[in-house]
């Protein structure tokens, strides 16, 4: 029998957890079984997970409610740093630094510094809240986070005044007597602004100068430090503060508009509603923990940006330099396309096509604003970076338009991104007019090369990035096809012809005898000698662009039948897919990724950890092999995308490569954006619910899935079979129910039509 202490220490146990869900006891033979509560979505994010980089650049543990303008992190050299640079209040970019600084101080030390550096322990971190203790200060620190505002609370050891010194690199620091406000530039003319309440005021308020603490309210330059003294009659002490693009007075109106109180738990409990709204929109109702908490943990980085900067109605465009009216719509920027093009978009098209539809309107409103009505490529707080090749935000137009989505002005849009392939150049990171090499892509068809040595002659050519003839060339063909299909749509029949022809551009560059896209000069001779795996110089930027010539063997998203034709037919396409996977690297990984740094996450030559990859594996649906894709899906998520510290393999790109992991673990992923269509792969979970915009929801069910039952068996979508391996969009938005049967072993006649 089970005595009612140890049940009453159960139900305690169960009570005190504070994780919410159901729970039930049951009494099995003398033993008693109390089952878990169910989690909610937000349980299992897990911030941490990619914090160590294979390589390049880590992921990071960001504090932000979805979408939102705010977004912090601890600022350290690395995950493994034992130092945290001061207290974070706004990253004003994706990977960027904190602007302004906050470090408290519970003695100030003879030599104070501009920026504190904390030994730091007991660290937690979810999406909408922060706790650390710096050990060497005794100083407790929470924090919870609002869209434009954000609520620190700092507990001091007892008997001791305390201090908090804020920072601000190249600005302006000023305390008025209820607050202090303060700006900072970060590039373009473009600033970032902060106001702070504190609960108490301060006893003291100082300015610091050549390491010297002065009398003052009011500290500019380079850093800029002002210093708050206060008497430590509570422990515990409360700041309050807003964040704008505008001015001070914005940030003001921000923070009390959003924050009414001063109780980090009230706060953090409207994240973490916030948190589960986001995330609920696809429910995992049945399904392994590991691959939940990769599921959530990726979505939840779908959400980072871009980032909605409207305040009160009003927002600041670095477009132009100038504060607009939003006109009762959200403006959205901070937006890498070059990646988020290929899922991160396609996935909002399914699960928040009314912000979906924002964004692209904003992408309007940045052309309108910019000199040259151009549509933008890498758009960021302050402004378009024009990074990376190619212009792939017309594909987000064509894609969110043949799925639906008309709440934006198509029409300027196109003209927009009709500009920004035909006027601008496409010569990579540039926003330059079109040159030289842009008359001879018109002329000829592709972006000619440079012999190993030549030297470079054209002014737009970035002396770093260099031209990337065959990835511009592969890049701008499918652009073209988008522009053509968005001018079909709209009726421009003639722009539609012509840009049709341009889309098959990449067949210039189609090396007969190797099977490879290979560089051309302007002779029209192809550059040999010639190495697919190391040619190219760093990153291979001399020819193709991060990856090597394995990976963009297969970038001909928009055409794919015609590629497997050029490969001469399924079989021998089938071969070459298989052979990447297969060859190794070449030399040592030392070399290897001394040279090819994005190029991680390798399986052979094939690379999981950088975007352009990430198509691939769904090839075989293509080619009459859909059970390959399957194996393929469940070992490379399996092996690159972990719930651990190393579990993301490359660069993460803000959502980029995440929502990648969303689509495939669902069991169907966007080879080509621009097409109303996906490509089925696995499921990884035994039922998966996806509530759409228009309040319909879509069920993916998995029978007897499971790492080992991979293999789709059979397929029903709505009870009549499904013997494709492709979903239409149209299916999904009517709701209804996607059933798989799946086993351990691939059934080699399903998805191969009749």
């Amino acid at each position: 029998m089970i005595s009612n202490q140890k049940l009453n220490s159960a139900f305690k146990k169960l009570f005190f957890r504070g994780v919410g869900g159901a729970f039930f006891v049951s009494l099995l033979t003398g033993n008693m079984a109390i089952a878990q509560p169910r989690k909610d979505a937000v349980s299992y994010v897990n911030p941490y997970m990619g914090n160590i980089s294979h390589l390049l650049v880590p992921t990071y543990p960001t504090i932000h409610l979805p979408n939102s303008m705010l977004r912090v992190y601890p600022e350290r050299e690395d995950f493994t740093s034992d130092r945290i640079r001061g207290l974070p209040l706004i990253v004003t970019s994706h990977r960027g630094k904190s602007a302004f600084n906050l470090n408290p101080l519970a003695t100030l030390p003879e030599k104070l510094t501009p920026v504190q550096y904390y030994s730091y322990d007991q660290e937690k971190i979810s999406p909408y809240g922060y706790a650390v203790f710096l050990d060497q200060q005794g100083i407790a620190v929470d924090y919870a986070v609002s869209h434009q505002s954000a609520l620190y609370a700092l507990t001091f050891p007892e008997g001791k005044n305390s201090f908090l010194q804020f920072n601000a690199t190249n600005g302006t620091l000023s305390w008025d007597g209820k607050g202090l406000s303060g700006s900072q530039d970060f590039g373009n003319a473009t600033k970032v602004f902060i106001y702070v309440i504190p609960e108490v005021l301060p006893q003291k308020v100082q300015v610091l100068e050549n390491e010297t603490l002065k009398d003052g309210k009011v500290a500019t330059g380079r850093s800029a430090n002002i210093i708050l003294t206060f008497a430590n009659k509570q422990p515990t002490l409360r700041l309050k503060y807003g964040i704008s693009f505008i001015d001070a007075e914005q940030a003001k109106a921000n923070v009390d508009r959003e924050i009414k109180s001063f109780s980090i738990k009230a706060l953090q409990e409207k994240g973490r509603a916030a948190w589960n709204e986001a995330l609920g929109k696809i429910e995992i109702s049945a399904g392994e923990e590991q691959d939940k908490h990769v599921f959530y943990t990726s979505l939840y980085r779908t959400f980072e940006r871009p980032v909605n900067i409207s305040e009160d109605g009003r927002y600041y465009s670095a477009f132009d330099g100038k504060v607009h009216q939003d006109q009762g719509r959200p403006f959205y920027t901070d937006d890498w396309i070059w990646d988020s093009y290929r899922a991160h978009h396609p996935l909002r098209v399914l699960i928040d096509a009314d912000r979906e539809s924002d964004m692209l309107q904003s992408f309007v409103r940045m052309s309108e604003q910019m000199p040259n009505f151009w549509l933008p490529t890498f758009p960021e707080i302050n402004g378009d970076s024009r990074r990376m090749n190619s212009n792939h935000g017309v594909a987000t137009l064509l894609d969110a338009y043949r799925k639906g989505i008309r709440n934006f002005d198509v029409k300027k849009a196109y003209l927009a991104a009709k500009g920004a392939i035909t006027e601008k150049t496409l010569a990579p990171w540039s926003g330059k007019p079109a040159g030289e090499l842009d008359r001879f892509f018109k002329d000829k068809g592709y972006i000619p090369a440079l012999y190993p040595g030549e030297v470079e002659t054209v002014p737009e050519v970035n002396a770093f990035e260099k031209r990337q003839p065959v990835a511009v060339t592969l890049g701008t063909s499918y652009d073209l096809w988008c522009l053509a299909q968005l001018a079909n749509e709209l009726g421009y029949t003639e722009d539609y012809n012509t840009f049709m022809k341009q889309s098959f551009n990449y067949r210039n560059l189609f090396n007969e005898k190797t099977k490879f896209f290979h560089p051309k000069d302007k002779d029209g001779k192809f550059i040999e000698p010639f190495d697919y795996i190391f040619a190219g110089g760093q990153g291979a930027r001399e020819y193709y662009g991060e990856n090597n010539a394995w990976i963009y063997r297969w970038d001909v998203q928009h055409n794919i039948p015609d590629l497997i034709a050029l490969m001469g037919g399924e079989q021998l396409f089938v071969h070459y897919l298989e052979e990447m996977f297969r060859t190794p690297l070449g030399r040592s990984k030392f070399e290897f990724y001394a040279q090819l740094p994005d190029h991680t996450g390798n399986v052979g030559q094939f690379s999981m950890a950088n975007e352009p990859s990430l198509h691939i594996p769904y090839l075989y649906n293509y080619a009459g092999q859909p059970w390959m894709t399957q194996k393929r899906i469940r070992k490379l998520i399996q092996e690159w995308f972990r719930n651990d510290l190393m579990g993301v393999p490359g660069d993460e790109d803000g959502g980029g490569m995440s929502a990648f992991v969303v689509f495939s673990q669902l069991g169907f992923y966007p080879v080509t954006p621009g097409l109303a269509s996906y490509s089925i792969g696995t499921p990884f979970f035994k039922e998966a619910t996806i509530t759409l915009t228009n309040g319909k929801k879509f069920t993916v069910k998995a029978n007897n899935v499971s790492a080992e039952n991979k293999y789709i068996q059979a397929a029903r979508l709505n009870g009549v079979a499904l013997q494709r391996p492709e979903l239409k969009h149209e299916d999904i938005l009517k709701g209804g129910l996607l059933e798989f049967e799946m086993g351990n072993r691939a059934n080699f006649s399903w998805g191969i039509p009749k």
